[in-house]
């Protein structure tokens, strides 16, 4: 396990944040695991719909780059999912209760703030894939921003 808690890796606020812990991370990886309970985007009887693994792998991902500001000394920084590749996933739905485990693990970051991560979700029974496409920009807040009139 690593030393901060979540809350503190995610740009990410109460019910939004999906994930428990991190579990590892090095210059290039990061495990991340959750169990599967009833809240914002779950179904009715608690589990989470397929298409959530995609947000797990993304805040994964958010939780890579924020360990890494973390170790630096620096702010946890907004970033954006631009776009995913081949999601595949063996299952419709996770089951509450069901323990996940996301792995993911950059495959290209350039200096401007561009990524590529390869993803993998693993639960009892559970295998889901994916490629994420990320940004990072210098200067986030200026993407918030509304124009003036």
């Amino acid at each position: 396990m690593i030393p901060w808690p979540i809350a503190e890796l995610l740009p990410h606020a109460g019910d939004m944040i999906l994930l428990d812990a991190v579990l590892a991370f090095d210059d290039d990886h990061v495990a991340t695991r959750l169990q599967v309970r009833p809240g914002l985007l779950s179904d009715a009887d608690g589990g989470l719909p397929a298409w959530v693994g995609v947000e797990l792998m993304a805040q994964s991902v958010a939780a890579y780059a924020g360990c890494h500001a973390r170790r630096a000394g620096q702010p946890v920084a907004l970033g954006f999912l631009l776009g995913t590749r081949r999601f595949t996933c063996n299952v419709e739905r996770f089951p509450a209760g069901s323990e996940l485990r996301i792995d993911a693990t950059c495959s290209l970051q350039d200096d401007n703030g561009m990524g590529v991560f390869e993803c993998r979700l693993q639960g009892p029974g559970i295998l889901a894939e994916a490629r994420l496409n990320v940004y990072r920009p210098p200067q986030p807040s200026r993407f918030l921003e509304e124009p003036a009139p």
